[in-house]
C-alpha cells in the first residue's frame, strides 16, 4: 500500500520528532532528539517519491520548483502541526526535508529560557540577535519572545520570515506576518517598506545579505525594536560575520553603528538531555548571552572583537554568560553529560576548568 505523505508526518509529531527527510533510493528517515532513523521500512523509489514531495505543493510553487530546482515553502496539517519544508535536486531527482513546528507558540518560561531574555523584551528599541546552528532554536526563542510582548503590551509587531513558521493570534499587541515570496518578494524589500509601515517591532527570519543587514541595523537606530537571527556559534562571531559583509571601506562605519544599536546577542545551542523524564524535551538550551555595555560597544567599534568573551566572563553581574558557563552548570546538575558538553564547545579546555571550579 503506498506511503502517504500525512501519515508520516503523523508519526513524526506523534514520536515527538523535529524533521522528515524523503529521498528516492532510502525509507523515509525522522530526527527524534537530534538523531537520525528510519521510519519505514520500504525504501522509496524515484515514483513514490516525487508523488510525496508534489502533494504539497501547489501549482506555482511547482512551477518554481522546476525553474530553480529548489525551493522553500510552509505546509499545514489541520489540526495536527505545520511544517516548514524545502524541496531540493540531489542526483537527478527530488528530496524534500519537512521540519515539524509546533502549533502553539510556546512561553519563555516553557523553554526554560533566562531571566534576561524577557527583560531584554521589554527594551524600546535596538537589535537583538538569536543566532546558532541549524535546528538551534532561534526561531522558537524569537517566537516565545514575540508572544511575550504580544500578550504583555500594545505593539504593532511585524515578522518578514521565508516561511512563515508560528503563527500568532493578535492579544495586546497588532501581528502581521509576511512570507518572502508569498506576500514580498525578498527580505530586503519587505524590511525597506516595513519602515514605512508604523512597525513597533520587527523580526526579520534572517540575516542573509548586505542591505539586510544595513536595513535592520537602521530600523534599529530610527527607534524599532528589531529581532533577527544568524547562523553563528558565539558572540564574537556574530560581530565579525555582520561586519564582514561589508566592503573594507564600510567597515568601520558599519561597526560604529552595530556599537550603538546592538543590544544583545543570544548564541544558543541544543544538547542531548543526560536522564529524560516524563514530559521533559529530550534536549536542553544552552546559551551564550552578550549584552551590549559601553565597554563591549566599546570593543566592537575598535574591532577588538577576541576580547569580546573576556567581557562576557566579567560581566555575571549583568546577566552575561559564556557558552562553556552555560554548559558547565548543564553538565554540573545532571541534564547533559561532559561529553557532550565537550562537543557543544569550542574551549573545551575552558569548559573542563569551570566544572572543576564550580563542582
Amino acid at each position: 500500500m503506498a506511503i502517504m505523505i500525512e501519515e508520516l508526518m503523523g508519526q513524526l509529531v506523534a514520536d515527538g520528532g523535529s524533521d522528515l527527510h524523503i529521498s528516492a533510493g532510502l525509507p523515509p528517515y525522522g530526527r527524534f532528539n537530534g538523531q537520525l532513523r528510519p521510519m519505514q521500512p520500504e525504501i522509496l523509489e524515484e515514483e513514490a517519491c516525487n508523488r510525496l514531495i508534489f502533494s504539497l505543493l501547489n501549482n506555482s510553487q511547482r512551477k518554481q520548483l522546476e525553474q530553480t530546482w529548489e525551493l522553500d515553502c510552509a505546509y499545514g496539517l489541520k489540526g495536527l502541526a505545520r511544517f516548514r519544508v524545502n524541496v531540493y535536486r540531489q542526483r537527478g531527482s527530488y528530496a524534500a526535508c519537512l521540519r515539524a513546528l509546533a502549533n502553539k507558540v510556546p512561553s519563555l518560561e516553557s523553554l526554560g529560557l533566562p531571566p534576561i531574555v524577557e527583560e531584554m523584551s521589554h527594551t524600546p528599541k535596538g537589535l537583538i540577535l538569536v543566532t546558532g546552528p541549524t535546528g538551534s532554536g532561534k526561531t522558537t526563542t524569537l517566537a516565545a519572545i514575540l508572544e511575550h510582548i504580544n500578550q504583555t503590551r500594545a505593539e504593532h509587531i511585524l515578522t518578514i520570515e521565508d516561511p512563515i513558521e508560528f503563527t500568532y493570534k493578535p492579544a495586546k499587541s497588532i501581528i502581521h506576518q509576511r512570507q518572502v515570496n508569498d506576500d514580498t518578494r525578498s527580505f530586503s524589500n519587505a524590511l525597506r517598506a516595513a519602515l514605512r509601515e508604523d512597525p513597533d517591532v520587527i523580526l526579520v527570519g534572517e540575516l542573509r545579505d548586505l542591505e539586510t543587514i544595513q536595513l535592520a541595523i537602521t530600523a534599529a537606530e530610527t527607534g524599532h525594536l528589531v529581532f533577527a537571527t544568524l547562523h553563528t556559534s558565539s558572540a564574537a562571531q556574530t560581530v565579525d560575520r555582520m561586519v564582514d559583509v561589508f566592503p573594507a571601506g564600510q567597515q568601520t562605519q558599519i561597526r560604529v553603528q552595530l556599537s550603538t544599536s546592538l543590544v544583545a546577542v543570544f548564541a544558543q545551542t541544543l544538547c542531548k538531555r543526560q536522564h529524560q523524564g516524563p514530559g521533559e524535551h529530550g534536549r536542553v538550551l544552552a546559551q551564550e548571552i552578550m549584552i551590549n555595555t559601553p565597554a563591549t560597544a566599546n570593543l566592537i567599534r575598535e574591532a577588538k572583537t577576541a576580547q569580546l568573551y573576556s567581557q562576557i566572563q566579567t560581566g555575571g553581574q549583568l546577566s552575561m554568560q559564556t557558552l562553556e558557563k552555560a554548559l558547565a552548570n548543564l553538565v554540573l546538575s545532571n541534564q547533559i553529560s561532559l561529553d557532550t558538553a565537550l562537543l557543544k564547545s569550542s574551549r573545551p579546555e575552558e569548559l573542563k576548568r569551570l566544572v572543576s571550579q564550580l563542582g
